[in-house]
C-alpha cells in the first residue's frame, strides 16, 4: 500500500501555525456544515492545531470527532486547543492518509482540509478515505489553488513569490494547484459524478489588520519556516532572493489599497 511520499512544504513554524490557528469551521469548512448532524462519527485528516477539528466536535455533540495529523509535534497544541475549549468528545492520533488505520465503514464524515495538495498520491487518499467511510457518509476535501491566488497592487517581487512557491511544492511531490483537481481526482477514486458536489470559495485579506496578519506570516514564513530551507537546499532560491520576496511581501502590506485573494476547490462525496 503506498505511504506518504511527498514533504509537507510549509512545516509547523510559528509563522505557519499563525495562518492554521485562524482556521475555523466556518471559514474552512463552510460547504460541509449544513450536512453534518449531532450523532456523527467524524475524521479530520490533517488536523494541525486542532481550531477546526475542535469546531466540529462542537458541532456533533452526541458522536466523536477524531483529529488525525502526519506530523506528531503540533498534536500537543491541538490538545490544548481542545481542552481550552472544554471540548471532550474528541482524539488526536498520527497517521498517514495513504494508509488510514481505522477499520472499513468507521466514519459518517471524513474531512480534509488543505491536505491534498501535500501528498504524494491524492487519488489513492481519497480511495482511502472512502474505505473508511460508512455508506451514505460523506468524503468533503477542500484544497486552495495556488495558481488562482491574485493581488493588488503589482508590487515587485510578489509574482516571484508565487512562481517560487509553486516551483518549491512541486519539487516535494505536491500539487500547489489542487484546487481545481479536486473533482477530476473524486472521479479517479472512484466517486460516481452523481455523488460528487464540486464548489469554490474564496478567503480574501483587505482591511489593514487582515493585510498587515497575511502578509507578515508570509514574509516570516518565506525567511524562517521549514519552506525557506527547502528553497534554498532544493536550489530554488538564494537567501538573498529569499529576503527580497519577504521584503515585497512586508511591502504589499503597507498598501492602503492591498488586497489579496485566493480560491479553494471544495468537494463533497456521498459514498
Amino acid at each position: 500500500m503506498p505511504q506518504e511520499s511527498a514533504v509537507y512544504t510549509h512545516g509547523h513554524h510559528e509563522s505557519v501555525l499563525r495562518s492554521h490557528t485562524w482556521r475555523t469551521a466556518a471559514n474552512s469548512a463552510g460547504y460541509l456544515l449544513n450536512s453534518l448532524k449531532p450523532h456523527m462519527q467524524v475524521l479530520d485528516i490533517g488536523c494541525g492545531p486542532g481550531t477546526i477539528t475542535a469546531d466540529l466536535a462542537a458541532l456533533v455533540p452526541d458522536g466523536r470527532v477524531t483529529g488525525l495529523e502526519h506530523a506528531p509535534d503540533v498534536l500537543d497544541q491541538a490538545r490544548a486547543t481542545a481542552a481550552a475549549r472544554g471540548v471532550e468528545n474528541i482524539t488526536f492520533t498520527v497517521g498517514d492518509v495513504h494508509a488510514l488505520d481505522f477499520a472499513d465503514d468507521t466514519f459518517c464524515v471524513t474531512h480534509a482540509h488543505q491536505v491534498l495538495q501535500h501528498v504524494g498520491d491524492p487519488v489513492h487518499a481519497l480511495r482511502e478515505m472512502r474505505r473508511v467511510t460508512k455508506p451514505g457518509g460523506i468524503v468533503a476535501v477542500r484544497d486552495s489553488d495556488y495558481a488562482t491566488m491574485t493581488w493588488y497592487p503589482e508590487v515587485e517581487g510578489m509574482a516571484d513569490w508565487l512562481d517560487l512557491y509553486r516551483r518549491v511544492a512541486r519539487g516535494n511531490g505536491g500539487m500547489p494547484d489542487a484546487g481545481r483537481q479536486l473533482h477530476a481526482w473524486a472521479l479517479d477514486a472512484g466517486f460516481a459524478q452523481e455523488d460528487i458536489t464540486a464548489t469554490a470559495s474564496a478567503w480574501c485579506y483587505q482591511t489593514p489588520e487582515e493585510r498587515t496578519w497575511w502578509s507578515e506570516l508570509w514574509a516570516d514564513r518565506t525567511v524562517a519556516s521549514s519552506y525557506a530551507g527547502i528553497a534554498v537546499g532544493g536550489g530554488h532560491a538564494t537567501t538573498d532572493e529569499l529576503a527580497r520576496i519577504a521584503a515585497a511581501w512586508r511591502d504589499w502590506g503597507a498598501r492602503e489599497d492591498g488586497w489579496f485573494a485566493m480560491l479553494h476547490g471544495e468537494i463533497l462525496c456521498r459514498v
